[in-house]
């Protein structure tokens, strides 16, 4: 049985290093914010994860808690941190337009009366109300 786990955490831990790396590179390498986004979620929770299970198999069942805990962590607070950081990066520009197959964003934002300036990426100013 002890052999069982060995090799599991041997096949997990080196795939969850190698998916965190992976991602890192990624963070270097892609040319937009998007597709680095991309990089740093997916291939670091996966990562993170992988990792996770990988060591769960060799802790006692006592610490299963405190590691789901990380893993539910990672997986609510990745996806709401990469939505916070791609609307900034659309609303400022950061994002190459070119690269995107549809923008609803778009669409959106001009419905609800904020739609962004094509010159700086900014909301419209609207007049100073004290005149």
């Amino acid at each position: 049985m002890t052999a069982v786990r060995d090799v599991i955490t041997a096949v997990l831990l080196p795939t969850g290093a190698a998916f965190c790396l992976l991602g890192a590179v990624g963070l270097l390498r892609f040319p937009d914010i998007g597709s680095r986004l991309h990089a740093a979620a997916k291939a670091q929770t996966l990562g993170l994860l992988l990792i996770l299970v990988g060591a769960s198999v060799q802790m006692p069942l006592h610490y299963a808690p405190v590691l789901l805990l990380v893993a539910l962590f990672q997986l609510f607070t990745t996806p709401i941190t990469s939505q916070i950081i791609g609307r900034t990066a659309y609303r400022t520009r950061g994002l190459d337009h070119r690269l995107l197959f549809g923008d609803e964003l778009a669409e959106r934002l001009a419905r609800d009366g904020t739609p962004v300036d094509e010159t700086n990426g900014t909301p419209p100013q609207e007049e100073d109300a004290e005149r």
